[in-house]
Order: C-alpha cells, then sequence, then structure tokens
C-alpha cells in the first residue's frame, strides 16, 4: 500500500522536502515583500494590491481541484506526478521573472497584477499538489508522514528565509533598503532559478523510487468528476473539521507573514542590522520546531498539538504588543527592544510552524479514510482540497494587511520614526484584534480533529488484512 516500509531513509527525507524549496521562494516573496514592492516602491494602493493578490489565490483555488484530478489521472511510465514536476517549473520560473520586473518598471494596472499573479500560482500549484500528493504514497507510517512533513517545512522555510536575507544583504542593501527598486529584478531572477532547480532536483532524486505505470489505470479525465471529488472531500466528517481550523490559521498565517515588514519597519524600527537578523530567527525556529514537533504528536497526538501550538503563538505573539501599548516596553529601536522582540517572536514562531505541521499531517490519515470507504485513493484530491482552503485563506489574510494599512492612514512613502503615533496604535490594534479571533477559531476546531493514533493504525491494520486476504478484490485504485 505505500511505496516504502519502516523507517525512511535520510536521503529519502532530504530529496523529498528539497521540492518544497519553490513554495517557501513564492511564500517569501508574496508574503513578505509582493504588497510592499507594489505598494511603497511602485506607488500601487494597498487596497488595490491586496484584492489583486486576493482574487488570485481565488482563482488559483478553483484551478486547484483540476490540477489535482489531472495528477491522480496521469497515467505514464514515469508514474502520476514526475511529469508536472519536471513540466511545470520552467514557465514558472518565466513568469516569477516578470512578477518583479513589470514592463518598463512602472506599476501595472489592477488587471495586468492579477493576471501574472495568476500564472504564477497556477504554475506553482502544478509543482506543489503533485509534490506533496506523493507524500502518503510513500509511506503510511503515522510518525514518518509527520517527518516527511518536517522536511518540507524545513526545507520551505529555508527558500523564504535565503531569499529574505539575500534581500536584505544583497539585493537591496543601499540607505534606500526595501524601498530599492532596482534589488527586486535580482530578487526575481535568483528566486526563479532557485525555484526551477528545487522542483526539478527533487523529482529527479525520487524518479527511481516513484517512477513506474500505476498499478491500476485511471479513467479518463472529466472536468465535472474533479469539483465532484473536491465536493466528497468536503463531505468527510474529518476533512470538514480540518478545513475549518485551517482556514483560520492559514487566514492568520498570511496576515502575519504580509504585516511582518509593515510591522518591523514601522511600528519596532528595525534598522539594517536587526533586518538581517530577523532570518535568521526564522530560521532557528524551523530549527527549533524540528525537535519539538515529534514528541508533541508522541504525547498529544495531532489534533491537540495544533490546539496548543495556536494558543501558544498567540501569545508569544501579542506579549510585545501589549506591552508596547502599555508603556513598559523598552523604547523601540534600540538592542534592547529589538532582542526582546525577536527572542519572543522565535518561541511564536516555533509553535505557530507547529500549528501547520500537524495540520498538514492530518490530511494523509482522512487518505487513508476515504479509502476504506470508497476503496480509492484521491492523494491529489484531498491535497488539491487543502490548498483551495489555504489559497483562499492565506489570500484573505494579505487583504485583510492591505485593509489594516489603508485604515491605519499609514501614508506613501512613510519614514520610520515619524509616524504619528495614532496611525501606530491603530495598526496595532487591528493587527492584535484580528489574530485573537483567527488564533481561537483554528485552535477550537483543529483539536477537534476526530482522527487519533490508535483509529489511524487500526485503519491501516485492516486495509492491509484485506489487501493480502484478497488482492484483487482489495485492489488500491487512483
Amino acid at each position: 500500500m505505500s511505496l516504502v516500509t519502516g523507517s525512511l531513509q535520510l536521503r529519502l527525507k532530504l530529496i523529498h522536502g528539497f521540492g518544497a524549496v519553490a513554495f517557501g521562494v513564492k511564500d517569501s516573496g508574496f508574503s513578505f515583500f509582493l504588497l510592499l514592492y507594489y505598494n511603497q516602491v511602485l506607488g500601487m494602493d494597498a487596497g488595490v494590491v491586496s484584492l489583486a493578490l486576493l482574487v488570485a489565490l481565488l482563482v488559483d483555488a478553483v484551478v486547484d481541484p483540476i490540477l489535482g484530478h489531472l495528477s491522480d489521472r496521469t497515467y505514464t511510465r514515469w508514474g502520476r506526478r514526475l511529469p508536472w514536476l519536471y513540466l511545470a517549473p520552467i514557465p514558472l520560473a518565466f513568469a516569477w521573472i516578470a512578477l518583479w520586473s513589470p514592463p518598463g518598471a512602472e506599476p501595472p494596472t489592477f488587471w495586468g497584477l492579477l493576471g501574472i499573479a495568476v500564472v504564477v500560482r497556477v504554475l506553482l500549484s502544478a509543482c506543489e499538489v503533485p509534490s506533496v500528493s506523493l507524500l502518503p504514497e510513500i509511506t503510511a507510517d503515522y510518525d514518518e508522514r509527520t517527518t516527511l512533513f518536517r522536511y518540507r517545512y524545513l526545507s520551505g522555510w529555508s527558500g523564504g528565509i535565503l531569499m529574505m536575507v539575500l534581500a536584505y544583504t544583497v539585493f537591496m542593501p543601499g540607505p534606500e533598503g526595501l524601498l530599492q527598486r532596482d534589488g527586486y529584478a535580482l530578487f526575481g531572477i535568483f528566486g526563479a532559478i532557485l525555484m526551477a532547480v528545487s522542483v526539478m532536483g527533487s523529482a529527479f532524486g525520487q524518479h527511481r523510487l516513484v517512477a513506474g505505470y500505476p498499478a491500476t489505470k485511471p479513467p479518463p479525465f472529466s472536468l465535472k468528476t474533479a469539483f465532484s471529488e473536491i465536493i466528497e472531500a468536503f463531505s468527510e466528517r474529518a476533512f470538514v473539521i480540518f478545513a475549518l481550523g485551517g482556514l483560520a490559521a492559514y487566514v492568520s498565517q498570511g496576515m502575519s507573514f504580509s504585516m511582518t515588514n509593515y510591522l518591523n519597519v514601522f511600528v519596532w524600527q528595525f534598522d539594517r542590522a536587526a533586518l538581517t537578523a530577523f532570518p535568521g530567527i526564522l530560521f532557528l525556529s524551523v530549527v527549533l520546531m524540528f525537535f519539538i514537533v515529534s514528541p508533541m504528536h508522541r504525547r498529544f497526538g495531532k489534533p491537540k498539538s495544533a490546539a496548543i501550538g495556536a494558543l501558544s503563538a498567540l501569545v508569544l505573539f501579542l506579549l510585545p504588543y501589549g506591552l508596547l501599548l502599555s508603556g513598559v516596553w523598552p523604547q523601540v529601536g534600540t538592542w534592547a527592544s529589538t532582542g526582546l522582540y525577536l527572542a519572543l517572536h522565535l518561541l511564536g514562531n516555533t509553535m505557530g510552524i507547529v500549528v501547520m505541521i500537524s495540520a498538514s499531517s492530518m490530511i494523509a490519515e482522512i487518505v487513508e479514510a476515504y479509502l476504506e470507504k470508497t476503496g480509492r485513493r484521491a492523494e491529489g484530491a484531498f491535497y488539491s482540497g487543502n490548498w483551495l482552503v489555504q489559497k483562499c485563506a492565506t489570500g484573505l489574510g494579505i487583504f485583510l494587511t492591505g485593509q489594516i494599512v489603508a485604515a491605519s492612514q499609514l501614508p506613501f512613502d512613510a519614514v520610520p520614526g515619524a509616524i504619528e503615533q495614532a496611525v501606530i496604535v491603530k495598526m496595532i490594534a487591528l493587527y492584535c484584534g484580528a489574530s485573537i479571533v483567527l488564533a481561537c477559531i483554528a485552535a477550537y476546531w483543529l483539536g477537534r480533529f476526530p482522527i487519533s493514533r490508535h483509529e489511524h493504525e487500526t485503519r491501516l491494520a485492516t486495509l492491509n488484512a484485506a489487501a493480502r486476504a484478497d488482492p484483487d478484490a482489495h485492489a488500491i485504485t487512483p
């Protein structure tokens, strides 16, 4: 029922995870830099930019079920997923370059930005959906699946953090910092190359393991079936509960990521050294997560770990803002302020990643529940359903950031340290209020996820016994 039984080799973990670097590059660009670039550098209204990015994500989310369905039904000598991982990265690289180098270096129209954003996101999905859909095919082990997601997150965050470090130190190092227009073109070119190398390199490294005709030839592609499978996925109680919690968690993540540079620059008044150190803090949080998420899953299970992570991250993220507004925080811009903020952010981001890994790993358990119920594997359908939730939510999170920035009346070409206190207070209040609501919703629903380790292992034993007793009757079909 899976390509590998028992423990996975370290080489396979690293190679499989390496494909997620492309997602990290995209996430870093869209979440941390794109809104700031088009708003503060190119001069587009923040509300208009965030609306374009939201609509692009919604369009992408509708396309995802089609991509997942096509991936499940691809029938080649290289298997179901590899053809996508070899073909999609090259056009993705060119689209990524175009996103950061608009014609004439002038701000595009709303429709121009929307068009290129849609192309980038659809091509990225054509890489990520097949890649992550390999995970439940590779192993059915409860803990090894968590391990693979750990490596995917480590690689994804590493790719995103690398782009942040290069943005602060290589591409935009001058006195204008992140407002330096020319650096964004180089940012796009390097990111495009890294995306293509990671996806194609990961596919090549897994080729010998996953290549080969699927055991059963799938039925032909049907647009109606593609969306009916997503509807069927959302009829699964476990997936609905996951989707409700994941929706809130992804909205919160999208808002927090896209708010980061605004908060770091205008609220905490980071200097060049602090901005350069910030990606290192994010990387340390991924490393710290790497050592705590598996013990948490063994002790508490994935649902409770997700709930604990969501509430812990909320407290750690909002504590600096509460102390700042209370007047007991060190003077912003000093190393005392920056050091304390980075320490709390390190711990908060660690717990936030625990939430995301716990939630993502839950989907693999839903695959076997669906298999037991229907006799069919539909990894692509469930993961594209997850992408539908994630992208709608992330787009909403970025949209919320645009509305928070607009509502706080932060001026164009704002100068750190010279902004009215009322603007800062309003930005903080809106951000913290939204974070509280979203974290509580995520903790409640993810904590109620109904598939435990015991239920999953019992289901696997039942499926394996049925397959051994009558392989033809229990053949796994896509």
